[in-house]
């Protein structure tokens, strides 16, 4: 039997990326192929849909093309604070792609392979229900909608992935205390930090890998001990970039910054003004 797969990157990255899991699109490819041989299907095609501008993704669009993977840069979600393009602008996308090829190309495939977990699918799960071709719906356990779940034939295809590269537990709360010293350094040093620079730098001083840095970052936002904002950037092509800086109302950061704290805060004052 000919299958065709279509993948909601961003449901299936960011699902991943919740339970400590980065995936990379090697990985991904890797996964694909290797289910597609457990079910016994040639994987005729493969539709990836993603908004490539997001930090997390540049430079991969060219890795899945390389890979003979179709992708389509839908733009929508971007990765500024509070900034939504369009909503659902993958989901649209893939689901007018899909139902395209099924109307107009009926007999080139008998099964679609449909890698989400996102509720808003289960109208094409019927369309192609209804056409008398097979659905499998995977996704990643505990995030498939309740709607979609009838159709997972699997749950621990992606699951696995999990399982890869188990590692010690990071415990970003024990960086918490070095990572407000080197922000509020590169505040006292440049004009705004950049999301890119506090990653690198965080990243280079703490020793730690990236995706540890990723998780430490979402953590001291979560206690509020890192705040983000846009920036206005007339220099930049986009004109604008997410930037972080510290919460100088938290005693944690007082207390560590120490004589340091006014002339991060008058810095943050300019910040502000400038904007």
């Amino acid at each position: 039997m000919r299958a065709i797969a279509f993948v909601d990157y961003e449901n299936i990255w960011l699902s991943l990326l919740e339970r400590g899991y980065e995936l990379t699109p090697e990985r991904l490819v890797s996964l694909l192929q290797h289910y597609a041989a457990q079910i016994n299907v040639d994987m005729s095609a493969i539709f990836l849909y993603a908004n490539f501008d997001r930090e997390e993704f540049w430079r991969t669009q060219t890795l899945f093309e390389k890979t003979d993977v179709f992708t389509r840069h839908v733009f929508g979600k971007n990765n500024y604070t509070h900034t939504d393009l369009r909503r659902n602008a993958a989901d649209s996308e893939l689901m007018l792609e899909a139902q395209e090829i099924l109307l107009t190309r009926p007999e080139t495939f008998d099964v679609f392979l449909l890698f989400t977990g996102d509720g808003d699918f289960l109208p094409l799960v019927r369309k192609i229900r209804a056409w008398g071709k097979q659905v499998k719906v995977i996704g990643i356990d505990g995030s498939v909608h309740h709607a979609l779940q009838p159709y997972c034939e699997n749950l621990d295809v992606l699951k696995d992935l999990l399982q890869d590269e188990p590692g010690k537990e990071y415990k970003c709360e024990l960086d918490l205390g070095r990572a407000i010293r080197i922000l509020g350094q590169l505040q006292q040093r440049l004009a705004y930090v950049a999301s890119t620079k506090a990653r690198a730098s965080l990243s280079q001083q703490l020793g730690r890998s990236m995706p540890q840095i990723k998780e430490l970052i979402r953590y001291a936002l979560r206690e509020k001990v890192f705040l983000e904002r846009e920036y206005p950037d007339s220099s930049l092509k986009i004109g604008r970039t997410k930037i972080y800086f510290l919460n100088l109302d938290d005693p944690r950061v007082k207390e560590t910054l120490g004589q340091d704290w006014e002339e991060v805060r008058l810095k943050q004052e300019k910040l502000t003004s400038d904007d």
